[in-house]
């Protein structure tokens, strides 16, 4: 148990003596690698961000920027990261280290002032950088090649640089002082990585293999099996267990609540609950899955979780979220199952008794409560095919992006000359679980699709579930939205048709 070990910034160093609970941002400052910074605590500001090596999706390696600040150290036994520190070249002794291209380009674009947010956003950014499918736009291709910083943001897409480079990568990182503009600057004037670099060169070997776990101190533990069968016998024994994948929840807990578990169980390495398979009548996701490698195995494959995608949290948090977490903590105002209910999902359990389906919409059975037993897992999420065609996707909350939803609606429907065949709609944050709005779906289903048959349908929809009112809307605004998000996907719907 004293053997749990992690790589940071080419340097394999103990885990011990941390307590299974320490996140690696604790890990890591306690070590002085004090670039990584406590912001909020929570996974809201970025400030916390480092590189971990992952399994990649069009590479054998992918650098994957994650929150430290929710994730356990022990979860990252035998496994490699870089801070903000590690991306720099060190220099001849007695000279300093050669600038990473993104830490040289936030410095002379002014991307940093009193430079707390300065070093997550560098490692943000340098995930971005390294993403293997990112590339420029062919008509300025030789210019950037020439002078990286000669194309400005003003002339690029708002939220894709001339470079390729996704300002959604850094939707997960907070500044405080010195505006978004010259960060913006900095990130569409990278160019790509050489042949020389050595964390481009690590992309093209594999990343480490997850290691089998046992990790005590003072009484607690923190384990990871390397099988499933493993996993859910272990479980059996330890009812009282915390599973984690990602720890985006389970992280929140530990630093803002102060909880403690006496055993904790990681779950996202075990290989059965990290497939993605396309059979001929339904799509299974792996319940371990982040959401960042759901997103690009599927390449827009399914409509609607590629609305739900970008309105989910942040790219850090999606880096490390699965669908087995989010649907595991039964949590109201989750933005997945909303989507999954439309989309007429089952999750597939395994326990020591074997596999069994169950239909979401039969999954849910009390707030945080479920039908799955004692020293079950969600194994994989179940996707029936064929998709209904007009899908969407509306969050209500208070920002754009990295935000919990007041309200969350799905929709997935079929129409066919004219009629609405076939409706499903999912609801969230507005009853104790996650709903189906049957109502409305009836009320649809068999009429024409009109605007008389939608206002009527809206009217019917705002009645369902059980809103209440909280610091985040009242029990009237998020019926009123129910109504709207039906006449917004109407409106659109149209539109889409007459253009």
């Amino acid at each position: 148990m004293e053997t749990a070990r992690i790589t940071v910034n080419g340097t394999e160093a103990p885990i011990s003596p941390a307590a299974p609970h320490t996140t690696v941002l604790d890990f890591l400052r306690e070590r002085g690698l004090t670039g990584t910074k406590e912001g909020c605590a929570e996974g809201e500001c970025g400030a916390c961000s480092v590189l971990v090596a992952r399994p990649g999706v069009n590479r054998p390696t992918d650098w994957v920027a994650v929150n430290a600040c929710l994730v356990p150290v022990a979860s990252l036994d035998g496994q490699e990261i870089v801070t903000s520190e590690g991306l720099a070249t060190p220099g001849a002794p007695g000279t300093p280290p050669t600038l990473h291209p993104v830490q040289e380009e936030m410095a002379v674009r002014g991307g940093s002032q009193c430079g707390y947010c300065t070093p997550g956003f560098i490692c943000s950014m340098a995930a971005e950088y390294y993403r293997p499918d990112r590339c420029a736009h062919a008509e300025s291709e030789s210019e950037l090649e020439s002078d990286p910083g000669a194309i400005s943001a003003d002339t690029a897409d708002p939220e894709h640089g001339p470079n390729g480079f996704d300002l959604h990568a850094l939707s997960g990182n907070l500044c405080r002082c010195t505006g978004y503009r010259p960060i913006r600057d900095a990130a569409f004037a990278v160019g790509r990585p050489t042949d020389e670099d050595p964390l481009a060169r690590r992309r093209e070997q594999s990343p480490p293999t997850p290691a089998a776990t046992e990790y005590a101190q003072d009484g607690r533990a923190f384990l990871r099996k390397e099988t499933l069968a493993e996993t859910v016998r272990l479980l059996s024994e330890r009812p009282d267990a915390v599973v984690v994948a990602g720890s985006t929840d389970w992280g929140v807990e530990v630093n803002i609540r102060s909880r403690r578990a006496d055993c904790v169980v990681a779950v996202d390495r075990l290989p059965e609950l990290r497939e993605l398979r396309v059979e001929s009548d339904h799509i299974e996701i792996g319940a371990a899955l982040s959401l960042t490698e759901i997103e690009r195995r599927l390449d827009g494959s399914v409509p609607l979780l590629a609305e739900l995608f970008p309105q989910f949290a942040s790219r850090l948090i999606r880096n490390g979220a699965t669908l087995g977490g989010n649907l595991g903590t039964g949590s109201p105002i989750g933005d997945s199952p909303p989507v999954l209910l439309a989309l007429e999902a089952a999750v597939v359990l395994a326990g020591t008794d074997g596999e069994r389906e169950v239909p979401l919409a039969e999954y849910f059975t009390g707030y945080r409560q479920s039908v799955r037993r004692p020293g079950e897992l969600i194994r994989a999420v179940r996707v029936p095919l064929p998709l209904s065609p007009v899908v969407a996707f509306h969050k209500i909350a208070k920002r754009r992006f990295d935000d919990i939803s007041s309200v969350a609606v799905a929709f997935a429907l079929d129409i066919q000359d004219g009629t609405v065949v076939k409706a499903r709609i999912g609801l969230g944050g507005v009853a104790a679980t996650p709903i189906r709005a049957l109502a409305a779906e009836e009320a649809l289903e068999g009429e024409a699709w009109t605007a008389e048959t939608v206002e009527a349908a809206a009217r019917v929809l705002r009645a369902a579930g059980t809103p209440m009112n909280d610091h985040r809307a009242s029990a009237g605004y998020r019926s009123a939205m129910l109504g709207q998000s039906l006449l917004k996907l109407y409106a659109r719907s149209t539109e889409a048709v007459s253009s």
